[in-house]
């Protein structure tokens, strides 16, 4: 699996996550929402992922979106 792949996967799994815990838990969960929404927008801008830049470091193969 290429880094676009894989920061997708992450992303949306971290989300699917957080809704979850804000369900069973506490609604303050969602912060972790908002947190990944923000980090998807400045990176659609920016080029700039962190979770690409460590991934990269690992030696995973990048994809079109974060070369």
């Amino acid at each position: 699996m290429n880094i676009d792949r894989l920061v997708f996967a992450f992303a949306g799994m971290m989300i699917l996550l957080s809704l979850v815990l804000s369900q069973l838990h506490s609604p303050y969960w969602l912060a972790l929402t908002a947190f990944v929404g923000l980090n998807m927008l400045q990176a659609a801008f920016t080029g700039f992922c962190p979770l690409a830049a460590i991934l990269r470091k690992l030696g995973r193969p990048s994809g079109a979106a974060f070369e």
